[in-house]
């Protein structure tokens, strides 16, 4: 897989721009992998769960493996642990907190004690927020102090990406590439799908 091919994804799908610590992260290494004995070392345990739910929305199950099946959680963990300074890791937390206490404003209770539609209502609607918050501040702004929503949907993107199943099932992926085929449509060289390797080229 080529993690520079992954960084330009997610950078589209995230308005153009990745923060500085999460492109340092991936070019260093860091992926996301099955792992079902996984503890978090840097959220506690709740905040493990609610931050899992969230990813879990964002990249649900479907016809492939969602966030939670991939360890997109366990990545995000390690991503906040090992690769940004303290003052973005304070403002996720702080972040977290006021998005379960925005769930306890709306709903009486706390994120992961919601029902299904009630949490997926909820992501949608401070995420709309956050997202024209950050359209309206311009690029320059964007990356400097992303809000909880938006940094774990962009750890929650690099972590599915750079996984196996996102990598070989969401991505094209040829491990050895084989004959060459030149000036074929898009459709027929790998039904439509990006290329997350050089050799061919959700929320």
């Amino acid at each position: 897989m080529n993690r520079r091919e992954v960084l330009q994804q997610v950078a589209w799908l995230m308005g153009g721009t990745l923060s500085a610590p999460a492109m340092l992260g991936v070019l260093d290494g860091c992926r996301a992998a099955e792992n079902p004995t996984w503890k978090p070392r840097f959220l506690s345990e709740g905040q493990a769960e609610l931050v899992a739910e969230v990813a879990e929305i964002m990249i649900p199950r479907t016809a492939t493996p969602g966030a939670k099946d991939v360890g997109v959680p366990a990545f995000i963990d390690a991503m906040l642990k090992d690769t940004y300074p303290r003052e973005d890791r304070e403002r996720y937390l702080s972040g977290l907190e006021a998005f379960d206490a925005a769930a306890r404003a709306a709903h009486g209770e706390g994120f992961v004690r919601l029902d299904a539609p009630r949490r997926l209502a909820l992501v949608q609607r401070i995420h709309d927020i956050a997202l024209a918050e950050e359209s309206a501040a311009g690029p320059h702004a964007r990356t400097l102090r992303r809000p909880f929503i938006l940094m774990t949907k962009e750890l929650a993107l690099l972590g599915f990406f750079t996984s196996r199943v996102g990598a070989t099932q969401v991505l094209q992926y040829v491990a050895i590439p084989g004959s060459y085929h030149a000036c074929v449509p898009l459709a027929q060289a790998g039904d439509g799908k990006t290329w997350a390797v050089e050799t061919g080229g959700r929320f």
